[in-house]
């Protein structure tokens, strides 16, 4: 297969883990012999020098997101069109069979109706919230079709009277985005794919493949005798809920509990001060420390402590670290949040505990530390599970035989 795949971001220029799954699932498709092209944005990390392999692309402007200014009508209308003439020119070039869309946040959403009126079969990835909560919101795509009202409506009428908007549908199309068919879509868990179609969406018929993670690359715990040392992994805002992490451990201490807490991850300067700032206010000292490292260096980290906190509740995908955690054959304590109500098992693959509730939190805690046969167990069944359900390589075949079987059924 010829694939062509467009993602807003795409690594070393990434900020999240869809971009790094998008990477690890393109490197297993080019490694069973596919022909992968990437088109993605020119968004650049500040200090990122690393040169692009073959077959990546950046050249897709970026609007509204990531730091890039949010424009006028009449410079956004420069900028669709000059995304839409680099789409048509890199589909001329690739010549693809199939085209597989990731995220588009911050993306000409305008560029869905040209795949769509095209002849290549179009392939959607959904990992995120992108279409359920922002799509409608695209400024392009909104201006045009939102119901008239002041200036910006008397302009629409105008441009439709005089038949400009048919012209500018040629350049960087106009159309609501209901008719968009999302023919060919999967989701990352069925709770995406119910949240989408919440939204108004028609994509009740779409299949469901999990996220993945490169299982072998993490070391494995092997010492469950001691329970002491707490992980929580993640960005350090309201959403990921660090906060409750922190109460929670601060209650199992005041149980007699001698547990200790350690969170990798980065966040908003004013939002990390407020952390500090309670664990100052719960008297926690020393048993709290923010420390960070590469995601190289997790693989190595989590097998060092003795259980992972996953606290996050703002409507999870499918999240990755609770799978990384279990392949290290390390102990969760989950917050069954989003979709990932379809992976935590209680007293089976994860201990769970309420969202943003730190008593719950402090309860599953204790349930782990008075219990080493739970600990080994919950660890080692969790792990087998990651192994076989949700290691990158069966993942990617479902992914591959998906692309193979539309394109088999667009050929006939």
């Amino acid at each position: 297969m010829k694939i062509m795949t467009i993602s807003n971001l795409y690594p070393p220029h990434h900020v999240g883990g869809y971009e790094v799954r998008c990477q690890q699932v393109m490197d297993r498709l080019r490694g069973r012999g596919h022909e992968v092209h990437v088109l993605t944005s020119n968004h650049a990390k500040p200090g990122v020098t690393e040169p692009d392999p073959p077959g990546i692309e950046r050249a897709l402007r970026i609007h509204g997101f990531f730091g890039h200014p949010w424009l006028p009508m009449h410079q956004l209308l420069e900028l669709e069109r000059e995304n839409h003439a680099t789409l048509i020119a890199a589909i001329k070039r690739v010549q693809p069979d199939v085209i597989h869309v990731w995220n588009m946040g911050g993306i000409s959403k305008s560029l869905l109706h040209r795949l769509e009126d095209g002849n290549i079969p179009v392939v959607y990835d959904i990992s995120d919230h992108w279409i359920a909560r922002s799509l409608k919101g695209d400024v392009w795509l909104d201006w045009w079709n939102r119901r008239a009202r002041g200036g910006s409506g008397l302009l629409r009428m105008l441009a439709e009277l005089l038949a400009q908007r048919r012209k500018f549908d040629r350049d960087a199309p106009t159309y609501p985005v209901e008719r968009i068919a999302w023919k060919h879509i999967y989701f990352c868990s069925a709770f995406l794919r119910q949240l989408t179609l919440d939204a108004g969406y028609k994509v009740g018929h779409g299949s469901v493949i999990y996220c993945g993670v490169e299982t072998a690359k993490f070391e494995h715990k092997t010492d469950y005798s001691e329970f002491k040392r707490l992980l929580f992994v993640g960005r350090l805002s309201e959403d990921k809920d660090p906060l409750t992490a922190i109460r929670g451990v601060a209650k199992a201490r005041a149980q007699g509990l001698d547990v200790t807490l350690d969170l990798y991850g980065k966040g908003d300067q004013e939002y990390v001060q407020q952390l500090h700032d309670s664990c100052a206010d719960l008297k926690l000292g020393n048993a709290v420390q923010f420390k960070s490292c590469t995601p190289e260096e997790m693989r190595r980290v989590y097998s060092q402590y003795d259980a992972l906190l996953f606290t996050s509740n703002w409507g999870e995908p499918f999240a990755l670290t609770p799978l990384e955690a279990m392949a290290a054959r390390l102990p969760v304590i989950l917050v069954p949040d989003g979709g990932d109500v379809e992976l935590g098992r209680d007293g089976e693959n994860c201990v769970l505990a309420e969202a943003a509730n730190p008593e719950s939190l402090a309860s599953g805690i204790k349930r782990l530390h008075e219990n080493p046969t739970l600990r080994q167990q919950i660890a080692k069944s969790a792990g087998t599970e990651v192994d076989d359900q949700y290691d990158l390589k069966p993942i990617s075949e479902q992914i591959e035989s998906f692309l193979e079987n539309v394109l088999r059924e667009s050929r006939g």
